[in-house]
């Protein structure tokens, strides 16, 4: 049963960092080169493209933290409770 908690774990954050990339990609190509005109000779096509690169960076590293925190915080809860029968016969 455990094998299938675990692995039910890992496929939800699989799909929330695929998840998170493809929101970051998604708000790139909504902005429609707004976020990146303003910079000096960015405009047209190349300002859709980096708008584009930039949500899916920015989904990327976002994804990578927030992924990364879930993981960690899974990681503490189960090596607490790992601890916590030992901890019992202990007292």
């Amino acid at each position: 049963m455990k094998f299938w908690i675990i692995n039910s774990f890992r496929t939800a954050v699989y799909t929330a960092f695929f998840a998170i990339i493809g929101y970051g990609i998604v708000f790139g190509v909504v902005n429609n080169g707004d976020v990146t005109s303003q910079l000096p000779g960015v405009e047209g096509d190349l300002a859709v493209a980096l708008d584009v690169v930039v949500g899916f960076v920015g989904g990327w590293v976002a994804a990578s933290l927030v992924c990364g925190l879930i993981v960690t915080f899974l990681d503490i809860r189960d090596d607490i409770n790992d601890r916590l029968p030992d901890a019992r016969r202990d007292i």
